[in-house]
């Protein structure tokens, strides 16, 4: 069974959509057969193979609000498509649903995962709406990672007859067995760490200002437009000397950031936050984590007076309370990490996303 799984970016693109498509690209078994279908983010595309699953990118003119500018991208689409017995989209990508418009379904069962509303570019959801929702209707099952984004969003109110909550994974067998050497860090105070582009809804402003009522170390791996301007903020704050902006980490410096902190943090301050995927990397290395009371998936994913702290978004001082409790409270601590192990091989191991992801097909193709 051949299965085209269509997203905007695709390894070695970071991020967490493109992690959860690799997943089920490289996990899905026999008799499955995947295709994945992306741009590139700027310059000429092309053909590869990784790890077994061939690719194809599509030629871009570079990325505008979060979108690659592809001309060619619904050509390569109908093609692809029509080798295809399940077409899988990966939302939101308009790109991908225009595409879908343009060559339409005929006989291909097609689904979607839908990682999360369109929250910041209001303006242009007016116009890109009725298309979303004609292409959700159109649809045979639509994936949607957590219960709290099925509850809260307005989009999939109409459709949730037909939506499965399939929650995103880690691979716990790769992470058992992962090398790393611990980071070298000049202080000897605990480690705090911040995964994530620097974008406007991750909320590093507010952990920057906490920075101030807490005596620890901050790693921050990740890059991103807001780079210059959290750094400037750090040295005006006067906590530049206890935050290291690590910039673009290898995999292998990323598990060593993981491996080396106390506490993860994940400050985030909108709904484009749907999940937070490095909450299950930290959860699954026994990291408790800190995060915000979001009315998406994030605070599913991690549990409050369980496997860490919730915090209202934007309060700095909450967060720093939050930190400074646990970083006080080494027993503490360590319960919430086991707990984080545990809820992680409970709901969110690679191998339960795969079975889930299989049977939506399944329905879907019985639909």
């Amino acid at each position: 069974m051949n299965i085209l799984q269509v997203n905007k970016f695709y390894y070695p693109e970071v991020g967490g959509i493109e992690k959860v498509v690799q997943n089920i690209a490289e996990g899905l078994p026999e008799p499955y057969s995947t295709h994945v279908l992306a741009s590139q983010p700027r310059g000429f595309g092309g053909h590869q193979i990784h790890n077994g699953v061939e690719v194809s990118k599509v030629s871009s003119l570079g990325v505008a609000m979060s979108v690659p500018v592809a001309p060619t991208f619904p050509l390569r689409f109908r093609t692809a498509a029509k080798s295809a017995d399940i077409v899988h989209h990966h939302l939101p990508n308009p790109v991908s649903t225009v595409s879908q418009e343009i060559a339409g379904a005929g006989d291909t069962t097609v689904v979607a995962t839908y990682h999360s509303d369109i929250v910041r570019q209001a303006t242009a959801l007016k116009i890109y709406r009725p298309l979303l929702e004609r292409f959700l209707e159109g649809i045979d099952r639509i994936l949607v990672t957590s219960e709290p984004l099925l509850e809260h969003s307005s989009i999939l109110k109409p459709y949730q007859t037909k939506c499965d909550v399939v929650p995103l994974s880690v691979d716990i067998e790769t992470i058992d067995n992962e090398e790393y050497t611990p980071l070298d860090i000049q202080s000897a105070s605990p480690v705090i760490l911040f995964v994530g582009r620097l974008n406007y809804y991750k909320g590093l402003e507010y952990l920057i200002e906490a920075m101030k009522r807490i005596e620890a170390t901050l790693l921050v791996a990740g890059d991103g437009e807001r780079r210059s301007k959290l750094k400037q903020q750090a040295r005006e704050q006067g906590v530049d000397g206890r935050i290291e902006f690590l910039g673009y980490v290898s995999d292998e410096q990323l598990v060593s950031a993981y491996r080396t902190a106390d506490l993860f943090v994940l400050p985030s301050v909108e709904p484009s936050e749907a999940f937070g995927i490095v909450q299950l990397e930290a959860m699954a290395r026994e990291v408790p984590v800190i995060n915000t009371s979001l009315p998406t998936g994030v605070p599913w994913v991690s549990l409050d007076g369980k496997t860490g702290r919730t915090v209202q978004p934007r309060d700095a001082t909450a967060l720093a309370e939050a930190v400074n409790e646990l970083l006080a409270n080494d027993s503490r601590r360590r319960q919430y990490g086991k707990q984080a192990r545990k809820r992680v091989e409970k709901l969110f191991t690679k191998e339960r996303m795969i079975e889930n992801v299989q049977r939506s097909y399944q329905k879907a193709l019985d639909s």
